[in-house]
């Protein structure tokens, strides 16, 4: 230990983690019975960065008595896991409706020495500095990265005179509500541009967000009209593909050959609001040339080469390949065989998370796995306006409602074809992206706004716990005791408790499990 030096304030010392917390005690007995309800805390109950926790789950003490970590109040729960640990899963247990509390086995229980330490050792184990340090001593297998916990013993912790400790906490229990009021109203901000642009998607299919354009702007071609020359279009493609075809076997086409033709299904239109006059309703079977999906199984990944995108890469504002995998030239002209994106075509989520769509604007070469469909819009059908459609919440319902399956979901192809589109005329197709654009513009500026204003309360948070274990938040009191005599106490205590013999079976955990006397 060491006190007054090292940039410590006079009367505090900075030692080891495991002097001023037992980490993963013993456990101790349970007095509730079998059936008794008790409460579990599973890693999803334990929120990120600001210590909050949901303590309300319950199940039976059967069930949770073996293969789980046990924690009774006042202990603190460090997630050990990545990305949990970086992420910052830490909390203070509160009180419990029963004695112990029982939770992911991926949780380090931190039991104080002394019940005031563990909003002092909560505080200081969620600066951004330690779980840095954490991550770099991580140990296992790639995605099962974990804290060893023989390193945290060792993780050294400035500690204060208890008084300063309690003034301390309070002071930053006192900036931290301040500054999570505001991060609540930013994020209520943010809850509500989403839907701020669902809103203005749903009046571009429904035609409000150009209806004074369309009353200065007679079209020229209305969407029927367009309508009918996509099945116009579509017939002379197929009818071509036909002639070829018996060209090439060497056949004249039979005399009813064109009676073979498959009209595309109608789109069901019961329930479907009513769209202007000289809009129509199609399918997305007839408003795009073809409708494919990438592999349905996992490539062999390269260290570069080729990006190859999944659903979680798709977003309505751009495909993110940051985060993307790579095939190599190899694998990716094998892949291209089944599906090759160009620029224009729609990509569209069919598995995972499903459908978000987003215009193909890059012109690169890259690859999609089965989650991403790719759609070729026909001619008369603006790329980023079916985009646009097809993320509105009227095409996004109809989506939810095609996907199908139990854990890996996915929106199957046909089904997709089925999802019904409104057709306004080319002219405002053009209209509806421009006023989209603009007002995406807005919104999109709103939410980086919020976004670095959250960002700078993050980095604001860190600062202010810098100064907290620094000693320059709240003002020193030479009256307080040091540290140092109180750790004194601690480890004598530890020591004699080691030292006394044993009375029977049992008796150490019989010790433990009585509350230590106060100071």
């Amino acid at each position: 230990m060491r006190g007054g030096s090292g940039g410590l304030p006079e009367g505090w010392v900075c030692t080891a983690l495991e002097d001023v917390c037992e980490i993963n005690p013993p456990r101790l007995p349970d007095d509730a019975t079998e059936a008794d309800l008790v409460s579990f805390v599973p890693m999803a109950a334990v929120e990120e960065e600001n210590g909050g926790i949901d303590v309300a789950a319950a199940r039976r003490l059967k069930e949770v008595r073996k293969g789980y970590t046990q924690f009774r109040s006042g202990d603190v729960l460090l997630a050990k896991i990545t990305p949990c640990m970086e992420n910052g899963k830490l909390a203070v247990v509160p009180a419990m409706p029963s004695s112990f509390g029982y939770g992911s086995t991926e949780f380090f229980v931190l039991r104080p020495r002394r019940p005031e330490f563990a909003l002092w050792i909560a505080r200081y184990l969620s600066r951004r500095s330690f779980r840095d340090a954490a991550r770099h001593h991580m140990q296992g297998a790639a995605g099962q990265l974990r804290v060893p916990k023989k390193w945290l013993q060792t993780v050294e912790i400035p500690v204060a005179p208890l008084p300063e400790q309690h003034r301390i906490v309070t002071k930053l229990d006192e900036l931290f509500s301040e500054l999570d009021a505001g991060v609540a109203a930013l994020e209520r901000a943010q809850v509500k541009l989403e839907r701020y642009r669902a809103s203005v998607l749903k009046a571009a299919v429904d035609g409000r967000l150009t209806e004074r354009w369309r009353q200065q702007n007679p079209p020229t071609e209305t969407g029927v009209e367009l309508l009918e020359r996509i099945l116009a279009e579509r017939r002379r493609r197929w009818e071509e593909e036909q002639l070829a075809s018996f060209e090439a076997k060497g056949k004249k086409p039979p005399k009813d050959w064109k009676r073979k033709y498959k009209e595309p299904v109608a789109p069901d239109t019961a329930g479907l609001p009513e769209v202007p006059e000289g809009w129509c309703w199609a399918t997305v079977g007839v408003l795009t040339h073809t409708i494919k999906d990438g592999p349905h199984y996992s490539p062999q990944y390269s260290e570069e080469g080729i990006p190859f995108i999944s659903g979680g890469n798709v977003r309505p504002e751009g495909v993110d390949f940051s985060t993307c995998k790579y095939v190599s030239t190899g694998v990716h002209a094998e892949l291209s065989k089944r599906c090759q994106p160009q620029v224009g075509d729609v990509l569209y989520t069919k598995g995972g998370t499903t459908g978000i769509a987003r215009v193909n604007t890059y012109p690169i070469e890259f690859n999609v796995w089965v989650h991403v469909a790719v759609l070729r819009p026909v001619k008369g059908i603006e790329p980023f306006y079916l985009q646009h459609a097809l993320n509105s919440p009227w095409c996004y319902r109809q989506a939810q409602g095609y996907t199908h399956g139990v854990g890996n979901q996915d929106l199957g192809l046909t089904r997709m074809a089925r999802i019904t589109v409104p057709v306004p005329p080319p002219a405002e197709q053009l209209a509806i992206i421009q006023r989209i654009s603009a007002l995406d513009a807005v919104a999109l500026a709103a939410a980086e706004t919020s976004g670095n204003a959250m960002g700078r309360a993050t980095h604001l948070r860190q600062s202010i716990l810098t100064h907290a274990f620094e000693g320059r938040l709240v003002a020193h009191d030479p009256d307080d005791e040091p540290a140092s005599v109180l750790l004194g106490r601690i480890r004598a205590e530890r020591e004699e408790a080691s030292s006394a013999p044993a009375r029977g079976p049992g008796a150490r955990r019989r010790s433990a499990a009585r509350p230590r006397p106060k100071n």
